[in-house]
């Protein structure tokens, strides 16, 4: 990329695909926003570049691109690939990483607790945040990777129930389809992602919580 399409492409602002980092603090901090990205829809990850847009650039090319190399094959699991470019604007040098949306969802941050314990968490991209992927958004992540065939879909009683109250209330939550049709959490969860996977549904995150509501028609 060059220095011209570069700056148009911080013009934009950042966003699901797009976010700004003046410098790479730690392998961590970085490895969560690519976590993110890989897990939505992939995106670029400028380092030099304030969070108003403003290019600073960097003061050592190589220790930033170790930084991002060291999130991409160590602190994310599976191991991200991803592409890194040095693109000189304005005298100062932006550091590019670019990365797909992944093939073998969910992607998840490593991370070392104070007790030496170690987790591992899902997070996704939601408008310009990276926000920790909930339970439901991660079974969906782990089926988008795992289906290679079209789902066949019966709407049943319950599912008509959703249907209709997702026309009058236009959004449901997990807890709401579950005591409308008097089923457990489990079970509405289970079958609120099944239809999401049919793409009668969407999924959407607010950053508190995730809502469910009816797809546009084709």
């Amino acid at each position: 990329m060059n220095g011209k399409k570069l700056v148009a492409l911080i013009a934009e602002g950042e966003s699901t695909v797009l976010e700004f980092k003046r410098k790479a603090v730690s392998p961590q901090k970085i490895a969560k926003e690519i976590t993110a990205m890989v897990n939505t829809k992939g995106g670029y990850l400028l380092v030099g570049v304030d969070d108003d847009g403003t290019i600073v650039g960097v003061r050592s090319e190589k220790t930033e691109m170790d930084i991002l190399q060291t999130a991409c094959n160590i602190w994310i699991e599976p191991a991200v690939e991803a592409s890194f470019e040095i693109v000189p604007v304005y005298d100062k040098d932006v550091v590019l990483c670019y990365v797909e949306q992944g093939k073998s969802k969910p992607y998840k941050l490593r991370i070392e607790e104070p007790d030496g314990k170690v987790t591992f968490k899902a997070y996704i991209r939601v408008g310009e945040k990276s926000i920790e992927a909930s339970r439901e958004m991660t079974r969906l992540l782990t089926y988008q990777s795992q289906e290679t065939k079209s789902l066949t879909l019966s709407i049943g009683h319950n599912e008509k129930k959703l249907f209709a109250y997702l026309e009058k209330y236009e959004r449901a939550t997990v807890s709401d389809f579950a005591k409308l049709v008097n089923i457990s959490n489990r079970r509405a969860e289970r079958l609120l992602i099944r239809l999401v996977r049919a793409g009668v549904i969407l999924i959407h995150n607010d950053d508190t919580r995730d809502y469910f509501y009816l797809a546009d028609p084709k």
